[in-house]
């Protein structure tokens, strides 16, 4: 087999060849780049597994390349058009909006499960767009848009395989062309899965009613989702079904943060043992931090990571209390976690609508102020490709000691907020940071507690699930303390800038 130009490791040229020839049955042939009928008609279910350096995320992207270049159609989960006859199709997934950005900034363009489950219905008119701009029909003529609206919606289509940001560039707002949402009805061929060690087997059996082909991507070293003693959704596969990518030393050299995750593997280091190496690598490389401090700056962007929730709503009240927060409002700039959506039945495609947005459990969203509408408020939603967003809004503050959180302001029902300036390192699974804070004497505690999990000490799945959400810099706190702030909390850091504008600058060949 022709293998992408790029050095593999034995292990993930062996995984290549290996889900091509799963591939090869759902009728698209790598090697030739070639699609072809569905060789066996049967499903499929693969997992490539291995820890944070291991290759996974170069994986999926050589293989979304060659299979991009073999002809499959992309299914973005913002539009979709008619399927082609012959054609073969290919979701890229993730279970968050944030760990779909992950995959988004390294050139591969994920979207939610949520967004695949659940399908945009577009105005007729405007779906006349849609399709030209997916290849699939004639340049149309809409009323109350200019040629040049669609020449520059046509250019952003280019470089960003995004319909609705095409269309925002054209001038147009989600409401205009998105008449609804509906659950998928026809099914799809492949699907790439990653950061599956957060799959629930609910989502799993959702995804294998719609994909005849999926491939997992995951790490075994997380942390199983919650309710799942300790097991992740691909331990139950057959040993056949699972293809394990081993460290790549050239990859993960002069990573200190990687070093420290992969120390954890070793049955005769405890904490103090961890701990002591952190500081070692912290004197002389500083992309890891022994912190005397939580830095209350840092948390306006990227959660502090804790194990308890009693250590979460100290430190969440530290940092309000840091900023000068009143206990009955939020100011611009604050941190949110969404809760989930809390709305009846009957009100199911307004729930979807919201989803369909990014305000799914577990979304992280940062306060920009209140709506127009009493109990709304205008949200940024981190991660999402149209981040922006006013909605009803139950915002729950939450105190030590106490059992029911104060809410400053609520609709009567919508999309529910914690405050999001830490978070446990369950929910924290999936996303990364640039710079990431752990509390560190929260694994302490842990670790004394002597608490097992998947047959390893709980302290080192936390601290290697912890350690691996930063990007490039690790603080290690080692004191219950809280820096002051540096300035007020601010929401300049998101405004977004007017791709119009871009495209405009770049036509007449200006620079910023």
């Amino acid at each position: 087999m022709t293998l992408p130009t790029i050095q593999f490791s034995e292990d993930q040229a062996e995984a290549y060849d290996r889900v091509a020839d799963v591939l090869r049955a759902s009728g698209v042939d790598l090697n030739d780049s070639l699609l072809m009928p569905m060789a066996d008609g049967k499903s499929h279910v693969m997992a490539v597994i291995g820890k944070a350096g291991s290759g996974k995320t170069l994986l999926l992207a050589k293989l979304y390349e060659a299979l991009q270049e073999a002809g499959v159609d992309l299914v973005s989960g913002d539009y979709e058009g008619k399927k082609k006859k012959d054609g073969r199709t290919l979701a890229i997934l993730a279970p968050t909006n944030k760990a779909a950005s992950v995959l988004r900034n390294r050139g591969v363009p994920a979207t939610t499960i949520h967004r695949i489950l659940y399908t945009p219905v577009y105005d007729p008119e405007y779906e006349k767009i849609a399709d030209w701009l997916a290849g699939n029909g004639e340049r149309p003529e809409v009323e109350g848009l200019t040629d040049v609206a669609l020449d520059r919606a046509h250019a952003f289509y280019q470089t960003n395989k995004s319909i609705p940001g095409a269309m925002a560039v054209a001038g147009l707002r989600g409401s205009d062309f998105i008449t609804g949402w509906k659950r998928r009805d026809d099914p799809l061929d492949i699907g790439f899965i990653d950061e599956s060690s957060m799959l629930d087997a609910k989502q799993l059996t959702d995804l294998k009613e719609i994909f005849s082909t999926l491939i997992l991507f995951g790490d075994p070293a997380q942390l199983a989702p919650v309710g799942q003693s300790g097991e992740m959704v691909f331990d139950k596969l057959p040993e056949e079904g699972k293809l394990e990518l081993r460290r790549i030393h050239r990859q993960t050299a002069d990573n200190p943060i990687l070093d420290l995750a992969h120390l954890l593997a070793d049955d005769s280091v405890g904490f103090e043992d961890f701990e002591r190496r952190v500081e070692e690598i912290s004197r002389n490389d500083d992309r890891v931090v022994l912190a005397q401090r939580v830095e209350s700056d840092l948390m306006a962007r990227s959660p502090v990571l804790v194990w308890r929730n009693a250590t979460r709503i100290r430190l969440i009240q530290a940092f309000r209390g840091a900023y000068g927060a009143p206990g009955d409002e939020l100011l611009p700039g604050e941190p949110l976690i969404c809760d989930g959506i809390e709305l009846p039945m009957k009100h199911r495609k307004k729930r979807i609508d919201l989803e369909a947005r990014g305000l799914i459990k577990g979304a992280q969203v940062v306060y920009l102020g209140t709506g127009r509408k009493p109990g709304f408020s205008r949200l940024h939603v981190m991660g999402a490709e149209d981040p922006q967003v006013s909605a009803a809004s139950i915002v729950k503050i939450e105190f030590p000691d106490e059992e029911e959180p104060f809410i400053p302001f609520a609709a009567r029902m919508g999309a529910t907020f914690l405050h999001g300036a830490a978070v446990t390192i369950h929910k924290a699974q999936g996303s990364q940071w640039e710079n990431v804070q752990v509390f560190a004497p929260d694994l302490f505690v842990a670790a004394r507690m002597g608490r097992v999990e998947a047959g390893q000490p709980l302290w080192k799945r936390l601290a290697y699930v912890a350690i691996t959400r930063a990007e490039k810099r690790l603080f290690w706190v080692v004191r219950n303390r809280l820096a002051r702030p540096s300035s007020a909390l601010a929401t300049d850091d998101l405004r977004i800038a007017p791709a119009e504008l871009k495209l405009n600058m770049e036509s007449d060949g200006e620079t910023e």
